[in-house]
C-alpha cells in the first residue's frame, strides 16, 4: 500500500502533509489515520490507516496484561493512539506530546512501510539509515532473499 521515503516539513502548528502520491490510498482506506508511538525505536511515530490500526490494536489488547512487557506495549501503542484526519490540503495534525517525545521538529522523514507510515525525526532517520546490517545480524529468513 505505502512505499517510499519523503522529506517533510512540519508547519508551526505541528501539521505534516501526506505526500500527494499517498493521498488517494489514504482516502480509499477511509481517510482516517491513527498516530502512535513506535515501541521499538525512539525518534519514530507510526501512522496507520484506521482499518489496519484496528487489527493491530486488537492483537495488542489481546495480550495478557499480567506481563509488564505486554502492559508497556499496550501503553505505547493503544494508550497513546490518536485519530487524525487529513484536512483539505492533505495535512494531519501530529499531537504535541508525540512530537516532543520523539524529537520530531521542523524537518522529518515519512516512510511508506507497506501497511503503515513511519514518521522519523530527521536526526533519528539519518542515524538509522547510516547503520548497516552486520553479517552476525542476518537471520535465517533473510538468507533466502534474492537481493
Amino acid at each position: 500500500m505505502f512505499q517510499g521515503e519523503t522529506a517533510v516539513t512540519l508547519d508551526d502548528k505541528g501539521r505534516v502533509a501526506i505526500p500527494a502520491a499517498h493521498r488517494e490510498a489514504v482516502a480509499a482506506a477511509g481517510n482516517r489515520l491513527v498516530v502512535t508511538y513506535n515501541p521499538f525505536e525512539h525518534g519514530c511515530l507510526w501512522i496507520f490507516p484506521e482499518g489496519q490500526w484496528e487489527r493491530v490494536r486488537d492483537q495488542v489488547n489481546a495480550l495478557s496484561s499480567v506481563k509488564a512487557v505486554h502492559r508497556n506495549l499496550q501503553m505505547k501503542l493503544v494508550g497513546a493512539a490518536m485519530h487524525v484526519e487529513p484536512d483539505g490540503n492533505g495535512r494531519i495534525q501530529l499531537p504535541a506530546s508525540h512530537r516532543n517525545t520523539n524529537g520530531i521538529e521542523k524537518r522529518a522523514v515519512l516512510l511508506g512501510m507497506g501497511e503503515k507510515f513511519e514518521l522519523w525525526s530527521e536526526q533519528a532517520h539519518q542515524a538509522k539509515i547510516r547503520q548497516t546490517i552486520g553479517e552476525d545480524e542476518i537471520t535465517e529468513d533473510m538468507l533466502d532473499l534474492k537481493l
